[in-house]
């Protein structure tokens, strides 16, 4: 099963990059998207290559059935003031990721750059959405493969960031042209948390637990080691709870 969905990647991934020019969208406060396009993917880590933690396990197929646009960027300092008026970044930079920002603000500024742009279509990804796209057709530990020591050129972390978020879009992207998806802040995602994948044999537009307190968020941040950036990572925290490390990521839907 797991070499079909890799063709099957590796064939969106050719398909996506001949199409990347016509595939991307910038709005009014110049928030960049580019297209996802719909696939399957292997979800989860992979005990045998990583080390991996019981929330990360099983790795099971997941499918995304619609495409979608991902901000190419973290959102900004700027981009958050332009909407919400004020910044509560810790670490103040015009284009550093906005962080300091719990799940419950980052649905306010989502909501309101809906209204803004007379849209309904901004919200935060799922946590399948969040992997599928990190990954780019990806089955390595990272994007970019197993090497630890090629994170340097993709990703802010402890070993690198000086203490401290950094500009966004300076390391490189992935394969899908998205930027900081291993580093820079963690990113909210819109699932409450389980510890375990609710998962079947073909999990079809997963969107997380039914309840819970806890919401999950993903990627490694500037306060990371680059060990604990791996794609298939995911911790959570309360929705209310903010951290100068802690910020988001916007998609679109391309209906």
């Amino acid at each position: 099963m797991y070499d079909i969905v890799k063709i099957t990647l590796i064939a969106v991934f050719f398909t996506t990059m001949s199409a990347f020019a016509q595939s991307a969208y910038k709005n009014s406060i110049e928030m960049e998207f580019v297209l996802i396009p719909a696939g399957s993917f292997i979800m989860g880590a992979d005990r045998n290559f990583e080390d991996a933690l019981d929330n990360e396990l099983p790795k099971h197929k997941v499918t995304i059935s619609k495409p979608f646009y991902m901000g190419i960027y973290e959102v900004t300092q700027e981009q958050w003031v332009s909407i919400m008026g004020s910044n509560p970044s810790h670490f103040k930079g015009r284009n550093n990721p906005v962080e300091t920002v719990s799940w419950n603000d980052a649905k306010k500024f989502i909501k309101k750059l809906n209204e803004k742009e007379n849209t309904n279509k901004y919200r935060l990804p799922t946590e399948a959405e969040w992997e599928y796209a990190a990954r780019a057709g990806s089955v390595k530990t990272y994007g970019f493969g197993d090497d630890i020591g090629e994170f340097k050129n993709y990703g802010w972390v402890k070993q690198n960031s000086k203490a401290r978020t950094n500009i966004v879009g300076q390391k490189q992207p992935n394969p899908w042209g998205l930027y900081d998806m291993y580093g820079n802040v963690f990113e909210w995602v819109n699932d409450l948390y389980a510890d375990n994948y609710n998962i079947s044999q073909n999990a079809i537009d997963p969107k997380g637990a039914a309840y819970g307190n806890n919401r999950v968020f993903r990627g490694g941040s500037w306060f990371t080691l680059a060990k604990n950036a791996r794609i298939a990572l995911r911790s959570f925290f309360p929705s209310d709870d903010k951290r100068s490390d802690l910020g988001f990521r916007v998609v679109m839907s391309a209906e």
